[in-house]
């Protein structure tokens, strides 16, 4: 289907724009629903942003929409809850399909599909809602010691994440995380570079080298607040890293099953052993979001990218 088709088709239809949401990422998705929103306006096509509450169900039926743009970050929109949906209404949607979402937004069952795929990954233990802390932080020690990660098992945007310097305070900082989002990981702390690999379509875009100003890691303050963190793109590697960076974000992009685009997360140890996080099915918008700042070393305008993203909707 040429361009022009394609085009021709999507003018055709109504875009719902569905971000929002009650997730602890609903500001996020709120900013990257609206910057999604007015480039589907500016180019023509007939579009509507949807706040997506719990009546969900009623919102989408009653907006009469046919293809959705999803821009929920967190649940109900990352973890295959509002794909299904759409699947059982016939209503087209941008992103990742339902097992995709689902496996993405699970950082055990990703790290465990790394493992066994053979792409690196930090060592970890998992605790559960109801898991002895203090016994799993003595593992956790004699595994991989201090210091250490502890990640919500199902949040994105760096959510609930807390860095573990040494013994003190580590079992009141898991507590709270306990209480907060249940589930949760412990997991080996790898100083290194922070980088981020987009994927749009078939094409791997270029290595994002993330510097956060005042944190050791890449929080949700360095992530969307403007100034605190800077951008080095391409990202300080030599090529022979730079390709393998590439090949297996390709690779962990393939191996959840997502379509469309993402953003695979990672850590490179001495500039050149990479170690992969989690793969975001559902990657920020919004303009200073790290996945449109890849695109646009690729020579990408942002209009262009949200155009790709909704095209593969048609297919």
């Amino acid at each position: 289907m040429s361009r022009s088709d394609i085009v021709r088709r999507l003018r055709k239809r109504r875009i719902g724009v569905l971000m929002g949401g009650w997730s602890s990422e609903r500001e996020i998705s709120l900013l990257s629903g609206q910057r999604v929103l007015k480039s589907l306006n500016d180019q023509g096509y007939q579009s509507l942003g949807i706040d997506i509450n719990r009546t969900f169900a009623d919102q989408i039926r009653n907006a009469k929409i046919d293809i959705a743009f999803i821009v929920l970050h967190g649940r109900p929109g990352e973890d295959g809850t509002i794909q299904g949906f759409l699947e059982l209404q016939g209503i087209l949607y941008t992103g990742s399909r339902v097992t995709a979402s689902s496996i993405g937004m699970d950082k055990l069952v990703t790290k465990m599909l790394f493992k066994q795929a053979g792409i690196p990954t930090p060592d970890y233990l998992l605790v559960d809602e109801e898991g002895d802390i203090s016994l799993a932080l003595t593992k956790a020690e004699e595994r991989f010691g201090y210091p250490m990660i502890v990640k919500p098992r199902a949040e994105g945007s760096s959510v609930g994440i807390e860095l573990l310097p040494g013994r003190r305070g580590a079992a009141n900082l898991c507590q709270r995380v306990q209480r907060g989002f249940g589930d949760f990981i412990i997991e080996e702390f790898i100083s290194g570079m922070i980088a981020t690999v987009g994927i749009l379509g078939e094409e791997v875009l270029p290595i994002l080298e993330v510097m956060p100003r005042r944190q050791k890691f890449y929080n949700y303050e360095a992530k969307y607040t403007r100034g605190e963190t800077e951008f080095i793109i391409p990202a300080r590697l030599n090529k022979r890293t730079e390709k393998r960076i590439k090949g297996l974000a390709w690779k962990a992009h393939n191996l959840i099953g997502c379509r469309g685009f993402s953003r695979v997360d990672l850590v490179i140890k001495n500039g050149r052993r990479p170690y992969f996080l989690e793969v975001n099915t559902l990657p920020g918008l919004t303009d200073i979001s790290d996945l449109p700042a890849e695109a646009a070393a690729a020579g990408i305008s942002y209009d262009e990218l949200i155009f790709r993203i909704l095209a593969d909707a048609l297919t």
